[in-house]
């Protein structure tokens, strides 16, 4: 536990979102605000990449202005990675360089923003009071569009991009609708989530509107036989079908749909294309005319469009980072624990990042209907809060107004040093 005025480190990590620039502004303005105890917030570029190359960003040289417009900024002010620390034992040279800028430039808090892999990577730098005999303390900021994270109801970054989805599909459903007679009568949506299925079950909301849609989730091992058959019922009812697939849908086998044979920094399967596989599917089977989207950047870059609830809790999550911090708490994650659905009400709670690192929060069954395709009352009411409000940023000639921060380098102490 830090017992004196002392600097932090503020990094962020893996995909980025619409709000994640959001709790960097929690983070920044709750410890300007706290300037008894924190000194200087130092950002690391590209994550934890800036920490060990000693690639720090000096956020006291940003206006109060420019730091309050990352509440409205998409994407990654400081820049991310993708860069996971193995253990102590299987790499200590990397930590023991940690351990030396961060006494170089007297930091003693380590905030650091992301998904499953970030949480990991806050942990074992928790672990480095006692390991390594240096006092710091770690506090994780939950980020991720895949909803994934355990114990917190949900995390920030996941309600744009359900409202994204939600609003895409309906809005395209609607197209695909107007042209079925003649045309098009297939419209299929790819979406991100490799093991769970959050932002796809967001498609499922449309069929509140009045749209015949089936959503292909990673926690249902998809049948094809199942699957063309029930397109076919529901374009013969309807005159036309919209399909909403998780990239991390998978055969029983578990090769996925979407996987192309190669691996990402983290080691993960590199996936991308389940929806010209779903589309092709169908029209081999039907000879239905179709029409196929892959979100990608566009569902998480979406701030024009975010949930004010989103913003909202990545603002507060950041903010609570801080708190638990300057309160003494080490190895600890702020979460979001629900009160009620309707109307809708919550906490910021805390969880233990042992308990955090490393575990995925799948969709519960009771949220998926029996026959794989469709989300049920249960996970409407889960998804409608997360997307409830508009916090649109500031146009000026027809376009959002982002901020770009100047990002002045802190002078470095120390001999370079090379990633391997």
């Amino acid at each position: 536990m830090a017992t004196k005025k002392r600097n932090a480190f503020y990094a962020q990590s893996g995909g980025v979102t619409a709000v994640i620039n959001a709790s960097a502004c929690g983070v920044i303005e709750t410890a300007r605000a706290n300037k008894a105890k924190i000194g200087k917030v130092y950002a690391g570029r590209n994550g934890i990449i800036g920490a060990l190359t000693e690639d720090l960003i000096d956020t006291s040289k940003e206006s109060a202005s420019a730091i309050a417009a990352l509440r409205s900024t998409p994407s990654g002010a400081f820049g991310s990675c993708r860069f996971k620390l193995k253990s102590l034992e299987a790499n200590k040279r990397e930590y023991e360089r940690l351990i030396e800028v961060f006494k170089a430039h007297d930091i003693g808090y380590f905030f650091y923003n992301g998904g499953g892999d970030s949480a990991d990577t806050c942990y074992k730098v928790s672990q480095l009071s006692e390991a390594m005999g240096y006092p710091i303390q770690a506090i994780h900021v939950p980020k991720t569009v895949d909803n994934d994270l355990p114990i917190t109801d949900c995390c920030p970054g996941f309600g744009s991009v359900a409202k994204y989805v939600a609003v895409s599909a309906l809005e395209a459903s609607f197209d695909v609708r107007s042209m079925a007679k003649t045309s098009t009568k297939v419209f299929v949506m790819e979406v991100m989530g490799r093991h769970a299925g959050w932002i796809a079950a967001a498609g499922g909301l449309i069929e509140d509107h009045g749209i015949p849609v089936i959503v292909l989730f990673p926690e249902v091992v998809f049948d094809e036989k199942k699957f063309l058959a029930r397109a076919k019922t529901l374009v013969e009812k309807h005159g036309y079908v919209t399909v909403v697939v998780s990239e991390g849908c998978h055969y029983a086998d578990g090769k996925f749909l979407a996987e192309q044979g190669t691996r990402d920094a983290f080691g993960h399967a590199q996936l991308g294309g389940a929806a010209p596989v779903v589309a092709n599917m169908i029209k081999q089977a039907h000879g239905y005319k179709f029409h196929w989207a892959v979100a990608d950047y566009l569902q998480r870059a979406a701030r024009h469009i975010a949930s004010k609830t989103d913003v909202k809790q990545a603002y507060e999550l950041g903010q609570a980072a801080v708190k638990l911090a300057l309160k003494g708490h080490n190895a600890v994650m702020p979460t979001v624990d629900r009160i009620s659905d309707k109307p809708y009400k919550y906490k910021i709670g805390m969880a233990q990042l042992s308990k955090v690192a490393n575990v995925e929060k799948f969709m519960p069954r009771d949220f998926i209907t029996p026959d794989g395709f469709g989300i049920t009352p249960k996970c409407k009411r889960y998804l409608l809060p997360l997307i409830q409000g508009e916090d649109y940023p500031r146009f000026k000639d027809g376009v959002p107004v982002y901020v770009t921060l100047k990002n002045v380098p802190v002078a470095k102490k120390l001999p370079a040093f090379e990633l391997k």
